[in-house]
């Protein structure tokens, strides 16, 4: 059963940064899709990175391109999310997101839409001010 608890949300002024970390259970192998998504008040939920564990290149959207960069430390089994140079827009309820890809590569694009992630945390607010 995969669990997975977000931590490192907060407040910050604009220009600043956070780490969110994603600690995860019951992911026992690389096969997996897990990634960071978004949602701001009023706003449909968006992916903003995800990577597939076995390697490969991740996904970034636009919105954050260069200024967020996602992580995964296989010896604790936590996925990273590290945020600089933040702005009022990146205000959002963020979610760490895992799902199985069994038969995957890292030459693929690691999964991005919302309905291909059957396992969520339970949210950590950022607010940018």
């Amino acid at each position: 059963h995969v669990q997975l608890v977000e931590s490192g949300g907060g407040a910050v002024q604009a220009g600043g940064s956070l780490r969110l970390s994603c600690a995860t259970s019951g992911i026992a192998d690389r096969d997996y899709c897990m990634g960071w998504f978004r949602q701001a008040p009023r706003l449909p939920r968006e992916a903003i990175a995800t990577l597939y564990l076995g390697g490969g290149r991740p996904f970034y959207a636009d919105a954050i391109q260069g200024r967020f960069s996602i992580s995964h430390d296989t010896s604790t089994n936590t996925l990273y999310l590290q945020m600089n140079n933040l702005k009022p827009d990146d205000s959002a309820i963020y979610y760490c997101v895992a799902e199985p890809a069994p038969g995957y590569t890292e030459y693929g694009s690691p999964f991005r839409h919302e309905s291909e992630y059957s396992y969520w945390g339970q949210g950590t607010q950022v607010t940018v001010s």
